[in-house]
């Protein structure tokens, strides 16, 4: 109906995490590198030594800063509190969820991405790679108090992109509805599937098979990593939607 009524609550996710994806589970002690591959597409993603490999549930700051990134139009993105975060996933406010919030963020800042394409032209084949992180300054704002929104005056917490991520998102856009990546935020390995079926159906250029395995399917992705099938995916959805309108969900099973 909201899509009828051109009054969908629309959010945009980052191309190189929506084709290969970042970890649904904990990666084990120590290990600081994930590596995936869909197709003609590789990425690989290094955590800070301090800080880990970003997983799970860090998947929704990549989409929360690609939203605000193509909203303000700006490398800088501003926005009141962590509180506008948990509020944008449907997550409960809690000291808990904000020390959740706030391990996420150090991880995604501390991680170093590399992605690449390999594309077989007529005459050569071309081969193109990238390195960068998400961003290359933070200013975020922590309370005690999760009543307390907002910073004091006119101070909001900051982030600065960097030059590369704000490119690739300005570059290769992929809208995603923002009420169903609420639905499916406790489901890393459902919103993976959600968010690259998006992308599939913003790429199609009419009536299209889109198969769920092979080199033009999720391959290494959502499918690999959540081992659910179909049916799975669309009654976990259902069910989380239906979760919703009752409790909410908090950020769960992450330190």
């Amino acid at each position: 109906m909201k899509r009828q009524e051109a009054n969908q609550n629309l959010g945009f996710a980052s191309r190189p995490f929506v084709l290969c994806g970042l970890p649904v589970k904990r990666p084990t002690a120590g290990q600081l590198l994930h590596e995936r591959r869909n197709g003609q597409f590789l990425l690989q993603v290094t955590g800070h030594p301090a800080y880990g490999l970003p997983w799970g549930q860090d998947r929704l700051v990549p989409i929360f800063l690609a939203t605000l990134a193509i909203k303000q139009q700006s490398r800088v993105i501003r926005f009141r509190s962590a509180a506008q975060m948990l509020d944008t996933f449907g997550m409960q406010q809690g000291g808990t969820q904000y020390r959740r919030l706030m391990g996420a963020f150090q991880r995604i800042f501390g991680a170093t991405i590399f992605f690449g394409t390999d594309t077989q032209r007529e005459r050569a084949a071309v081969i193109h790679r990238a390195r960068f992180n998400f961003m290359s300054e933070a200013r975020i704002w922590y309370a005690r108090h999760p009543a307390q929104e907002t910073l004091p005056g006119e101070l909001q917490n900051e982030i600065v992109l960097s030059e590369e991520f704000f490119r690739e998102i300005l570059n290769h856009p992929i809208p995603t509805d923002m009420e169903a990546a609420k639905a499916l935020s406790c489901s890393p390995a459902a919103l993976d599937l959600f968010t690259w079926l998006s992308y599939r159906c913003f790429i199609a250029r009419g009536r299209e098979c889109v198969p769920l395995f092979g080199g033009k399917g999720t391959g290494e992705s959502a499918w690999k990593f959540g081992v659910l099938t179909a049916t799975q995916i669309s009654g976990k959805a259902r069910g989380l939607a239906r979760s919703r309108s009752g409790a909410v969900a908090g950020m769960s099973g992450q330190d």
